[in-house]
């Protein structure tokens, strides 16, 4: 018996080894994290390359990321709770654009009388700005565009009276656009008029500058530009033997037209359990604020006010001492202060970060303290 109960054991622990074991849930307790992060190349491929180059890097604008960044936070921190904090630094910049054939040959095309006929309905010979758009899908090089294909069109356009002209189109995100080229008027303002293009001894940082001046000086674009706009700017290119037509993007930062990247930091905080842009308003007392929380509030006692508009700082060295500041005393002169200054633009749940001078037996040193606007009024928050 003792060996067949030993067997029956065995097969029993045998058995029990062969189940598929039970999956246990993350039941891992919520937690505060205070989060610091830079994204890397791995954390833009995870968002809608289709609406934007995000593949390259970039955010398209500050404002661009507000909107994005808490989702990329719910989905790599799902279990930190209401309070966490998160500082993340992204780049802002313009996409990266790659023609899908920039040899200027075979970009470059002059339309003949022909060519106008083929948008149905036209009789003339000449094409306004709309027409030529309407016109690039029946052209003999742009009616089976790819992703990105450039096109150089000199033709007959009409506003008014007609005249030559040469315009520069891409293929962008499914249609044609028109795009921003270079007139020969502007080479010339940069002493580039012998050929009407940049050489091999232009690199990109000052084929940059020249562009973005030139952009900035067209006001045109300029007068009009919002912060964020993106130009497609198209240029002749000439390396020792071939001329290209490039494409580079431009943005406007509310100053100047830039092409590239620039890092940005912004903080998040998690609430009501997703992530959002940190209202958190962080004020240092100034000289002035002493002296209105001296005089002109009823905040600790008459000795401790009249000390601090004296001196710039709060006495917390014993409770003996005239001049004495309590916690409570404290929060009232802080709270004070930030009806005065913020109550008319505070928000619901908005957070104050109030940094302040403390005197503790005779050395002085920075304190802050969090306040919390309820919609009516500053409080200090609940732990």
């Amino acid at each position: 018996m003792k060996k067949i109960s030993n067997i029956l054991v065995l097969a029993a622990l045998a058995l029990s080894a062969c189940q598929k074991q039970p999956v246990i849930p993350n039941t891992m307790p919520l937690h505060k994290a205070k989060l610091t992060q830079t994204l890397v190349a791995a954390d833009y491929k995870k968002l809608d390359t289709s609406s934007y180059g995000y593949k390259n890097g970039v955010f398209q604008s500050e404002d661009d990321a507000k909107q994005t960044i808490p989702g990329l936070l719910a989905t790599e921190y799902p279990r930190v709770d209401d309070g966490s904090t998160a500082d993340v630094t992204f780049n802002v910049g313009t996409p990266q654009v790659k023609v899908a054939d920039s040899v200027y040959k075979n970009v470059a095309y002059t339309l003949t009388n022909a060519d106008y006929l083929l948008l149905p309905g036209n009789k003339f010979t000449d094409f306004t700005a709309a027409q030529i758009l309407s016109w690039l899908p029946y052209g003999p090089k742009t009616s089976s565009p790819k992703a990105n294909q450039l096109a150089v069109l000199t033709f007959n356009y009409y506003s008014g009276s007609v005249s030559v002209q040469t315009f520069g189109y891409m293929y962008l995100n499914g249609a044609w656009q028109q795009i921003y080229l270079l007139s020969p008027a502007q080479y010339a303002s940069i002493g580039r008029s012998n050929h009407n293009e940049f050489v091999a001894t232009d690199n990109v940082s000052s084929v940059n500058t020249y562009i973005g001046a030139l952009l900035k000086a067209d006001l045109s674009i300029s007068a009009t530009a919002q912060v964020g706009d993106i130009q497609y700017v198209s240029y002749n290119y000439y390396d020792g033997t071939t001329d290209f037509q490039k494409v580079t993007a431009f943005a406007f930062d509310g100053s100047n037209w830039v092409s590239g990247s620039t890092p940005r930091t912004l903080s998040f905080e998690r609430a009501s359990g997703k992530w959002v842009v940190s209202s958190t308003v962080s004020y240092t007392l100034v000289k002035d604020d002493y002296v209105y929380i001296g005089t002109q509030t009823t905040a600790g006692t008459q000795a401790a006010r009249d000390n601090v508009a004296k001196y710039p700082d709060f006495n917390i060295s014993a409770t003996t001492d005239a001049t004495y500041w309590s916690d409570t005393d404290l929060n009232a002169a802080m709270i004070a202060v930030l009806t005065e200054k913020f109550k008319a633009t505070a928000l619901p749940n908005q957070k104050f970060v109030v940094t302040y001078v403390v005197y503790s037996f005779g050395k002085t040193s920075n304190v802050s303290k969090t306040f919390v606007f309820d919609g009516t009024k500053f409080v200090v928050p609940q732990s």
